[in-house]
């Protein structure tokens, strides 16, 4: 027994060297195929979205308003009965399937301030009424898009008018704040219409997925110009703001675009997306791997997707309310411009100022130049 014991003991440390050395190209192997996974998967991360959706640079913010407005009264606001037990100027709960916001009588922002950014406001559904502190003035909705740059400082209001007295005025939209790059924090103030008849619409071959190009490039589709200060307006930057739509087991790939841009896809309706391999549940962000190749596939129902693209500006930001600026000290430089001059003051009988309910969509420029369009 004493002899065969060494033996045994030898035939077992044999055993464990050979079983390593076997092992070790293996394991090589498996590091292989799990960065070759890495190098194709196109996802970065996945978060579930709130009311405010968290972005990347370019841009600062995006928020998806959906409210389920009822028919309007004389002012183009809901009946009295329904704003008891709101917090009047500052409802942003929803109760009774829709929220006031800033509104007291009619729902939306009455004038406000910003500088050093710019908004984009996607409506998809219900109308939008503007008055800003230059004299001008729109209308828009349906399928509009209004890009304004804040610049150097501008006062705005964006009212929500319950335009129809005999049935429901329901409201999405989205408002994507863009920032500005440090030269441009201050040029004048602008803003530019993107009508609904004018947005190019991306199709496939198979109809099954249809893209609005609101910024950027897609295919054939190529979006208007943004406003001439953007940081949109230099096609180097590679912004892009698409909004999707695939019908029910749809399947899209997304262009390439370069390493360093930043892309986020938002899935904000439907019932199931597929990126890749990976299962999106409804109402998540996707950041995404620009240089690799993303196949999208749509679940049961219809899949609605925004994406946001853009090259970082890579400047500080500091922002305090509706002021976003490289400093601090340009922040108090903005509160001081604008306690002493208000923007440009405010021309409009109203800080909550919202259109003739007869009109139609409509652009006033702060130049005088009128854009009418059918309602």
């Amino acid at each position: 027994m004493k002899e065969k014991l060494p033996r045994r003991n030898f035939l077992a440390k044999l055993g464990l060297i050979t079983g390593a050395a076997v092992s070790l190209p293996f394991e090589g192997i498996s590091k292989t195929i799990t960065k070759m996974n890495e190098a194709i998967n196109p996802i970065k991360s996945i978060k579930p979205l709130g009311f405010q959706w968290e972005t990347q640079d370019p841009f600062l913010f995006c928020v998806h308003h959906e409210d389920h407005y009822p028919k309007g009264n004389e002012v183009m606001g809901p009946d009295k009965k329904l704003l008891t037990g709101r917090h009047a100027g500052d409802d942003f709960i929803i109760k009774d399937g829709f929220r006031m916001y800033h509104g007291k009588n009619v729902p939306g922002f009455p004038g406000h301030p910003h500088r050093g950014f710019e908004t984009i406001t996607v409506v998809r559904k219900g109308m939008v009424d503007h008055a800003d502190s230059l004299g001008a003035a729109g209308r828009y909705g349906d399928g509009d898009v209004q890009w304004m740059t804040a610049g150097k400082g501008v006062q705005h209001s964006e009212m929500f008018p319950l335009i129809k007295t005999d049935g429901e005025n329901p409201l999405e939209l989205f408002q994507i704040w863009l920032n500005l790059p440090r030269k441009s924090k201050m040029v004048e103030p602008h803003f530019k219409m993107l009508w609904r008849e004018n947005t190019p619409i991306f199709t496939t071959d198979d109809k099954q997925t249809k893209v609005e190009v609101i910024a950027g490039k897609l295919g054939h589709a190529t979006a208007p110009a943004p406003p001439p200060d953007s940081w949109a307006a230099d096609a180097l930057n590679e912004v892009a703001i698409y909004n999707m739509k695939l019908q029910p087991g749809a399947q899209f790939t997304l262009p390439l675009a370069s390493k360093e841009i930043n892309r986020t896809l938002y899935f904000y309706e439907g019932d199931a997306l597929t990126i890749g391999t990976e299962k999106i549940s409804k109402y998540h962000a996707v950041e995404l791997k620009p240089e690799v190749e993303t196949h999208l596939v749509a679940g049961n129902n219809e899949v609605s997707i925004l994406i946001l693209q853009g090259r970082p500006i890579g400047e500080q930001v500091i922002q305090y309310g509706p002021f976003v600026m490289n400093s601090k000290q340009e922040i108090q430089d903005a509160f001081e411009d604008y306690n002493r001059t208000k923007f440009g003051g405010w021309p409009w009988p109203k800080y909550d100022q919202v259109h003739d309910r007869t009109k139609g969509r409509f652009a006033l420029h702060a130049d005088g130049t009128l854009e009418e369009k059918d309602k």
